[in-house]
């Protein structure tokens, strides 16, 4: 039976915060809040876990899972060849709405879906999100909803969805907005914006002039 914490309430939040952090811990799938909308997560260097999670949505390995992480310090063991325009993007908008794809370490146990080598990265700026990164580290995260259903913006959306399926959700009321994270493409040499979202390519290019634009 999945357990649901309000984290707008202190106890309910500490209690749920240390919950979640168990049941990832298992190989569980918890649902978190983010600054865009509801995820489910798992944690990111469990295969099984991140199989149950694709599962749960209802995805394929063709469309692989992104990490998120609690700090940006975090991205030196997960990345590499990371350009200093990369790290530009990082200053400028993280923790925020952007993700930025990487190529990751060759060295690391885990198996994302299809990634062809790369990791799609992410900070959120939500201090519940932030709070259970930094207790468990990376996790591998995906909209909380059934493929080919909207991206939950509240808590009882995504349970509705995703059911006993998740181990615990952690409920912090409405998410700021609905849309997505820009995704920036940071492994080539001049970095590539493949999905316009909660920034822009005017706002992107401030930091990076020539960014270019997937069509």
């Amino acid at each position: 039976m999945a357990r649901r914490y309000d984290t707008n309430d202190a106890t309910d939040r500490v209690t749920g915060l240390r919950e979640a952090a168990s049941a990832v811990r298992r190989g569980e799938l918890v649902v978190l809040p983010t600054d865009t909308v509801y995820g489910i997560g798992a944690d990111a260097f469990s295969s099984e876990a991140v199989t149950d999670l694709l599962a749960a949505k209802g995805r394929g390995r063709n469309m692989p899972t992104p990490v998120l992480i609690g700090s940006p310090n975090t991205l030196h063991g997960l990345v590499t060849d990371f350009s200093e325009l990369a790290w530009e993007l990082v200053d400028a908008f993280w923790p925020g709405a952007l993700t930025l794809v990487a190529k990751h370490q060759p060295s690391l146990q885990w198996d994302l879906g299809d990634t062809r080598g790369t990791v799609a990265v992410r900070m959120p700026l939500h201090p519940v999100a932030i709070e259970l990164l930094t207790e468990v580290g990376p996790m591998a995260v995906s909209s909380a909803n059934l493929t080919g259903h909207p991206a939950p913006e509240d808590c009882d959306a995504a349970k509705e969805m995703l059911g006993d399926s998740v181990s615990v959700y952690l409920d912090g009321g409405p998410t700021p907005g609905n849309v997505p994270s820009s995704i920036v493409d940071v492994s080539r040499e001049v970095p590539l914006l493949l999905r316009a979202g909660a920034l822009s390519a005017e706002e992107l290019r401030k930091v990076v002039p020539d960014l270019e634009v997937a069509n």
